[in-house]
């Protein structure tokens, strides 16, 4: 669905690159997500593949359009969500969506379903500009979907939102993955990433560092063990036990038998400590 070679962009139209020689594919169906700390390059790539950016060197296309050279068709298969909320505040939430609806030549969604997805319902014929922050990014995030996006970019959806309304975005992304619709999830946030992506790219310095599935990714950098915290009479006690090592799997057995263990968890690695492990810092 998209695929990228040796894409680079300087701001400053000189060897000073924003993002230097990244390459990457998705497949149709698929959430891929990119990570890395503010100033990575993470929206510098997404702003040239979604055409507010030039495309100045490298190559680019999705569902074989070439984005050098944008046609309406380009259009009508994207949506964005913005992380920063690009609004008519002048306008009510309906009538953002309804203005918004009127540039495609697809198919669109129900504006006002869209607002209760995103539960505005209820301030759907309140002017954008009375609205919460919060309230401005899930008009932004259902602005986004208006046109039935076969290519769906997403820039921090979840970024500042309380966690019942961040669980219900992961659950519309969810499933709009299921429905087939691509998804290029820009995020500095890893906990969003590994409950939701097919695969990962860790963005450093305008440079992709690494790429793979979340899951072989905390299998090769994570360790072997398990943590266990169980009872000795009146004490809470605690050991991390190895699954390769004969002694620990013996001494596991034995702490299962008593029925004493009061938790349980394998301890392989998360992607921040991943991404710390690869480029030597945090996702601040």
């Amino acid at each position: 669905m998209l695929k990228v070679k040796h894409l680079y962009h300087s701001y400053q139209k000189n060897d000073q690159y924003a993002v230097k020689d990244i390459s990457f594919e998705i497949e149709k169906g698929k959430i891929f997500g990119f990570l890395g700390p503010s100033g990575a390059g993470k929206s510098t790539t997404q702003n040239i593949l979604i055409g507010l950016l030039p495309l100045q060197k490298g190559e680019a296309t999705i569902a074989g359009i070439n984005i050098q050279n944008p046609t309406e068709e380009f259009f009508n298969l994207i949506g964005v969500s913005f992380e920063q909320p690009n609004l008519y505040k002048k306008l009510t939430g309906y009538e953002n969506l309804e203005f918004y609806r009127k540039l495609f030549r697809v198919p669109t969604a129900d504006s006002r379903a869209l607002l209760k997805q995103v539960g505005l319902e209820e301030a759907a014929d309140k002017k954008a500009g009375s609205y919460s922050k919060g309230m401005q990014q899930r008009l932004v995030f259902a602005r986004s979907m208006v046109n039935n996006p076969q290519m769906w970019f997403l820039d921090e959806p979840t970024s500042g939102l309380d966690p019942a309304t961040a669980s219900n975005i992961k659950d519309i992304i969810w499933r709009k993955k299921q429905s087939g619709t691509t998804i290029f999830l820009t995020t500095h946030n890893m906990h969003i990433a590994d409950e939701l992506c097919d695969e990962v790219a860790f963005i450093h310095d305008g440079k992709l560092c690494l790429i793979d599935s979340p899951r072989n990714l905390k299998l090769k950098y994570g360790e072997k063990l398990v943590r266990v915290e169980y009872r000795d009479q009146d004490n809470l006690k605690k050991e991390n036990l190895s699954m390769v090592n004969e002694k620990d799997k013996q001494r596991l057995t034995k702490l299962i038998s008593t029925g004493n263990i009061e938790t349980l968890h394998s301890q392989e690695a998360t992607l921040e400590e991943i991404f710390i492990r690869v480029t030597g810092r945090g996702l601040e």
